[in-house]
This record gives C-alpha cells, structure tokens and sequence, in this order.
C-alpha cells in the first residue's frame, strides 16, 4: 500500500516488432514496479508516424495509461527508462522507430521544468496519439497552460489515428 499516491499519466507507444504485444507488456510491467499502480488504461491505438525523420516508418500503436504512484517525477522517469531499455529500446537517433516509448506525460496537476524532465509534456497538447487515448479514459483531465483533454483532442487536425478493437 502507497502512503502518498499522485495520478501520473504515461504515455506508451511501439512500431517495431509485435508493437501491440510490447505495448500490452509495458503495461502488465508497470504494476510490477514497487510504488506504482495501474488504474486506467485507454485502448490501443494505431497512428501513422508524424514528424522530422519518420518517413517509411510501419504505424505506431499508442495507448494512454493513468498510474497512482508513490514516486517522485524523476524517480517515474528513471523507472520508465529503465523499462524502454528492458524492453530493448535505443536511443540512437530523435524520431526514430523504437521497440517502446513511455513518455510521462502529466503528474497530478504539477508542472516540472527540470533538465531533462518537462511536465506536462510540451508537446502532449499537439499529438493525437496522446490526446485521444487520454480524453477516452479521462475527458475531464486539465493539462496545465493548455485546456481539458477532450477538447484539445475535438480541437487537433487529422493524424492518422484510428482506435482498434479491443
């Protein structure tokens, strides 16, 4: 039992190898971490790639996943490296294709602007494959400086995305 919990909202994604397999086992890992719990969990998501360099790149699958956790911002971070390195992630080149993606994307209502930490994520407000997962489980949920979820979403251009059965 966590004494203090904070909900943290990760975001997962995958386009190399069985990305629906790596992405369902990111998320079965996550439970497995001592101060971390799943509580929400969106549905998957297929999106086409979008961004400098990621042309020619198989489709992402995407999902969003809300966890109560005991650990401090940068402790989440750590544990979600650690995790894109379990599962065989690389950090060779920005926007390449990648085994696994966690991305922390919002932790309660803080906001974080370390060296190598930003929350929310400063580009969350701009990517479908984040905002439509997170306004299907958690509408309501206010990213800070930008709006609620669900409207950001209603408010994106087409990219791509489409939810898969579950």
């Amino acid at each position: 039992m966590m004494a203090v919990s904070t909900r943290a909202w990760i975001g997962i994604g995958a386009n190399l190898g069985d990305p629906i397999a790596a992405v369902r086992a990111a998320i079965a890992a996550f439970d497995d971490v001592p101060g971390l719990r799943v509580a929400q969990r969106s549905s998957l998501y297929r999106s086409t790639p979008v961004g400098p360099g990621m042309d020619g790149q198989p489709d992402y699958i995407n999902a969003v996943v809300g966890v109560d956790t005991a650990l401090s911002p940068a402790a989440l971070l750590d544990t979600l490296f650690a995790i894109e390195l379990h599962f065989g992630r690389q950090r060779s080149v920005r926007n390449a294709a990648r085994t696994l993606d966690l991305d922390l994307l919002l932790y309660g209502e803080d906001i974080v602007d370390q060296p190598g930490l930003q929350v929310p994520h400063p580009r969350m407000h701009l990517r479908a494959f984040v905002l439509q997962p997170l306004a299907e489980v958690a509408p309501d949920t206010l990213i800070p400086g930008q709006g609620r979820a669900d409207a950001l979403a209603r408010a994106l251009p087409e990219q791509g995305i489409t939810r898969l059965p579950d």
